[in-house]
């Protein structure tokens, strides 16, 4: 058993509140513990003990990416993840040739099935392409671009160890409507993503089940006043969960503020979409295949579409609260609860809460990571 004694603790249902908390695998005791037993892990002062994050939108880090295909390049992504307060994730893939597609899903199988400690937790995966708009690629290769296809989806999730938790698509494209209800049939999140939907494509795909925006603003048809588009109908329809890269370079601050004061609380979901070049200095790197050029924070490929980020989880969650004014607990849900509820699996992880997985973050008062539990075991700690 350990125990932080005496924390600041962000615990559900009561907010911040300095208290004491027991673990070993799972979340045993909070306020009354029995510290007598336990080992107690000792906090700097300006300590904060909050969930574990979890990032439903993650392609690499550390030099690796999850289209590498090899448990070892997971591997490296859940170590890298850890330092930044990352206890799950979900391994995105991207729009590519079937065959790298299926070794990467198969890479995912393997990992899980291998169950490591070290590291984040592998939750699944995010399967952003191949099903989506060509005109909204975005960074993704044009040529491996598909119409939505229930046969090779199903192929797709064998191969994977039935793994994959979110598919991004475009709902305007030809099959898309029974794609969607065949993912919601098996409790699949169909994503809006790389799209030119209008509201009236929205509208019927949320209708069939679609429940969550790929990163909101990105790849996608514009607010505009005679057709509000993905982004607009991300604002108006509630059920819609909102994922966003809070780096200030995929989105800009005040457009960051419009979608977190147009969203439920719980409908707002920070992602990283980060790319293999996270965690290294900058430089050239790749992403599918193509170059990017990592400078200043942000990675680009040539023409200079943005091709994912380099943001880490806490500096996005502190990004919400110190530049668009989100308060801290709320933004901390975001990083936390929201992905969770999103993926259904806020019974297990997203909050500290008697009988959850004991998964931590701690932060010391810059949004540094001093410490990252998994599990009860210190998976990083600076």
């Amino acid at each position: 058993m350990k125990v932080f004694k005496n924390a600041v603790v962000y615990v559900e249902g009561e907010g911040l509140k300095k208290c004491s908390v027991c673990f070993d695998e799972k979340i045993e005791k909070i306020s009354r513990c029995a510290i007598k037993e336990a080992e107690v892990i000792e906090l700097p002062e300006d300590a904060v003990v909050l969930p574990g994050f979890v990032d439903q939108h993650i392609h690499g880090a550390g030099g690796s990416d999850g289209m590498d295909g090899t448990v070892k390049d997971i591997s490296i992504i859940a170590n890298t993840v850890a330092s930044e307060g990352t206890t799950s994730f979900l391994v995105t893939t991207m729009t590519q040739s079937p065959e790298n597609i299926t070794k990467a899903l198969q890479a995912v199988n393997e990992y899980k099935n291998a169950a490591p400690q070290e590291g984040a937790r592998v939750l699944g995966v995010h399967l952003e392409g191949p099903f989506i708009a060509a005109a909204h690629k975005g960074a993704q290769p044009l040529e491996y671009v598909k119409a939505p296809d229930i046969k090779a989806f199903d192929e797709y999730n064998a191969a994977s160890g039935n793994s994959i938790k979110i598919v991004t698509l475009a709902p305007e494209v030809e099959g898309a409507e029974e794609f969607i209800r065949h993912l919601s049939e098996q409790n699949i999140v169909p994503s809006i993503g790389h799209t030119g939907a209008k509201y009236a494509n929205i509208a019927k795909a949320v209708e069939l089940g679609a429940c969550n925006v790929t990163h909101t603003y990105n790849a996608q048809t514009a607010l505009h006043h005679r057709e509000i588009g993905t982004v607009g109908s991300a604002m108006l329809i509630d059920e819609l969960n909102c994922e966003l890269i809070a780096d200030t370079i995929h989105v800009s601050v005040p457009a960051m503020r419009l979608l977190a004061k147009n969203k439920p609380a719980d409908k707002l979901t920070l992602i990283t979409d980060a790319m293999r070049a996270k965690g290294l200095p900058d430089g050239v790197s790749e992403l599918g295949g193509q170059t990017v050029y990592v400078k200043n924070g942000e990675a680009r490929l040539e023409d200079g579409t943005l091709a994912g980020s380099v943001l880490r989880m806490n500096r996005a969650v502190q990004n919400l609260v110190e530049k668009v004014g989100v308060p801290f607990e709320k933004a901390v849900d975001c990083a936390t609860i929201n992905p969770a509820k999103n993926l259904k699996l806020d019974d297990q992880i997203g909050s500290i809460k008697v009988g959850k997985n004991a998964d931590f973050t701690v932060l010391n008062g810059n949004y540094d990571v001093i410490m990252t539990i998994r599990d009860g075991k210190i998976i990083y700690q600076a």
